[in-house]
């Protein structure tokens, strides 16, 4: 899972189910754009420039009035296009990068990258950062420097109503469970096939399927309890999917941001620390009067925000 979260598992956010709500999600998302580093009204909230921040720029940040910023469209629901065919652009990471443009006082500029492209564009000095639902690990820290906003694991997605009162892992014991095939959920409920036995619950009936999409369409019709993917997309796909009404999202309080999650961070080019430090602390604002939380909540996805702006946090 070292390419975003499980990148296979994007199949889930298809047509039917990504594509028809991305209209109406973009209205409660960024609603006025930091062009220029303008302020901004953001997930609902109003956020202007920070002065102090803004001087702490590096020069060259101040001159252009831009932070560059690569991401690899679509990826929901971190970035998305707002219509299918155009440029406009929604979604967790694009939302957030406004939000911190408007409290640095200066544009973050996104534009589309390959995602296996994104790390040596930095290097090479074609972009500043990167916002891109990169996980933050110790090969790419040697490169790049990350600022932490979300933690990301395995999510379980259940039937509106969650008939089966799935509130954990231990509750799929002995039931069926949907997972895509090859995806690190699937190892993630092999894994856990020991504590079932050791509860005396009897294993979990792993049904796999080649899409995600397989596996909602065997939760929709009952013939398995749960769904197990990655927590940003199961909170994406039961917000969206039917309007909301088809899909519940299982909140673990024990793992917020999913089963065995790692952090996700804004990579910043290593030949630009002042900018590294300057976004940390927006950030750190951001989460202290709710915006980064108001911004994940927009996506399905509060539980994944973090509480604290941390600095190449994983040590993995």
């Amino acid at each position: 899972m070292n390419v975003h979260f499980a990148r296979p598992l994007a199949a889930v956010l298809g047509a039917a189910t990504a594509l028809a709500v991305l209209t109406a999600c973009s209205d409660s998302s960024a609603d006025s754009a930091a062009a220029g580093g303008a302020d901004a009204t953001v997930a609902g909230t109003a956020i202007s420039k920070d002065q102090a921040l803004y001087d702490a720029l590096p020069a060259a940040i101040k001159k252009s009035g831009t932070v560059r910023v690569a991401t690899d469209v679509p990826y929901a629901p971190f970035e998305m296009f707002v219509k299918e065919g155009e440029s406009a652009l929604t979604g967790v990471d694009y939302d957030l990068g406004q939000a911190l443009g408007a409290k640095l006082g200066v544009k973050f500029a996104f534009t589309p990258q390959k995602f296996d492209g994104i790390v040596p564009a930095i290097q090479a000095g074609k972009f500043d950062v990167a916002m891109s639902a990169i996980t933050d690990n110790m090969e790419r820290q040697k490169v790049v420097d990350f600022v932490d906003y979300s933690q990301s694991g395995s999510g379980i997605m259940v039937a509106e109503g969650n008939p089966a009162k799935i509130a954990t892992l231990d509750d799929l014991c002995g039931k069926p469970v949907g997972v895509q095939a090859a995806t690190n959920q699937l190892d993630l409920l092999k894994a856990h096939q020991s504590r079932c036995k050791a509860t005396g619950k009897g294993e979990i009936a792993i049904q796999t399927f080649p899409k995600d999409s397989d596996a909602q369409l065997a939760l929709r019709a009952g013939k398995v309890v749960a769904d197990v993917l990655t927590k940003p997309a199961a909170g994406w796909t039961a917000k969206t999917a039917d309007d909301g009404k088809a899909f519940d999202l299982v909140d673990d309080p024990a793992a917020l941001g999913g089963y065995n999650a790692s952090p996700n961070g804004i990579a910043v080019s290593k030949k630009l620390p002042e900018l590294t430090d300057a976004i940390q602390k927006a950030l750190q604002q951001l989460i202290d009067d709710g915006t980064l939380n108001k911004i994940c909540d927009t996506y399905g996805v509060a539980s994944i925000a973090v509480k604290e702006a941390t600095r190449n946090a994983s040590v993995n």
